[in-house]
This record gives structure tokens, C-alpha cells and sequence, in this order.
């Protein structure tokens, strides 16, 4: 998806990051039977503290029109780059919108001299286990947290 630009979010992205979070797990729901932690996280909190890369794509209502279509949480830590979350609406999944954010991820982290990416997905979510081991993210954990069971991934950039 070339025509996407990454960009970080500011305040008055919330309601899209909202939107673009809860549009892209509230299928999950019945699968896992509860609503996947992302619904619930605090992102005003995230965009505030500067972990909230939005990806806007064109909008087909007007010229030059945007609109928020995917994104990703990035936590910096010691050893890694933690990728809280991605997230892309459905309606723009399938376009390469996903993997471009999981790269832009690896560029941040390498920006940040971190050696890793880590994340995890709930193992009902097959769809990103399928995405993640496509683009090079290994599987080394798996752990059961109250309702949640997690695969935990690890992407070491070179």
C-alpha cells in the first residue's frame, strides 16, 4: 500500500484510533469470548504518551481527503520494542496496510537501537499467528492469562 502514510497520532486522533480498534477485533469477540485487550486499553493515555502511529490512507470523499486506517501502539523497552498493538479497519485489510505498519515497527526499532520486536496475540486469532510467522516473528511462549491465551512472539532484527 504505497499511497499510506505512517504518521504519529495527536489528540484529535482518539476517536479514529477507537474506531480502528474496535472496528478491527470486535469480530474476535465471539471466537474468544471476551473482548480482546485492545478494546480496553486507555488511548488517549497512548497517544499522549507518544506510542500511536497512525496510518492514513486516501479517503474517497474528496481531494486530498484522509482518513485513519490502521495502526500500531509501540512501547520502548530496555531490550526490545514492544508492538502493543496493530490494528487496521477491515475494510482496508488485505492491501498490504498491515505488513507495512509491522515494518515500520522493525524501522523504529532499529531508529531506537533495539535488537527485537516483541508481541502477542490471543492463539484464537489465527489470522495475525498466520501474518506474524509470514514475516519473520517466532513463536516462544505460550501462557495463559485469566480468559486470555497467548502466543508470545519475538522478531530479532539483523
Amino acid at each position: 500500500m504505497t499511497n499510506a502514510r505512517i504518521r504519529p497520532a495527536v489528540a484529535a486522533d482518539v476517536p479514529a484510533v477507537k474506531a480502528v480498534i474496535d472496528a478491527a477485533f470486535r469480530p474476535y469477540i465471539p471466537r474468544i469470548g471476551v473482548a480482546p485487550v485492545p478494546m480496553e486499553a486507555d488511548h488517549t493515555a497512548n497517544v499522549a504518551a507518544g506510542r500511536v502511529f497512525v496510518a492514513e490512507i486516501p479517503y474517497e470523499g474528496g481531494a486530498g481527503a484522509v482518513r485513519v486506517a490502521g495502526l500500531v501502539v509501540l512501547e520502548t523497552r530496555p531490550d526490545h520494542l514492544y508492538l502493543d498493538i496493530a490494528a487496521v479497519r477491515p475494510d482496508a485489510q488485505g492491501a498490504g496496510l498491515g505488513r507495512l505498519l509491522l515494518e515500520f515497527a522493525e524501522t523504529r526499532a532499529r531508529e531506537l537501537e533495539r535488537p527485537e520486536i516483541r508481541l502477542f496475540t490471543n492463539a484464537l486469532m489465527w489470522e495475525n499467528r498466520k501474518i506474524y510467522r509470514r514475516l519473520g516473528h517466532e513463536a516462544v511462549e505460550r501462557r495463559v492469562t485469566g480468559p486470555y491465551d497467548r502466543i508470545h512472539y519475538r522478531k530479532r532484527l539483523d
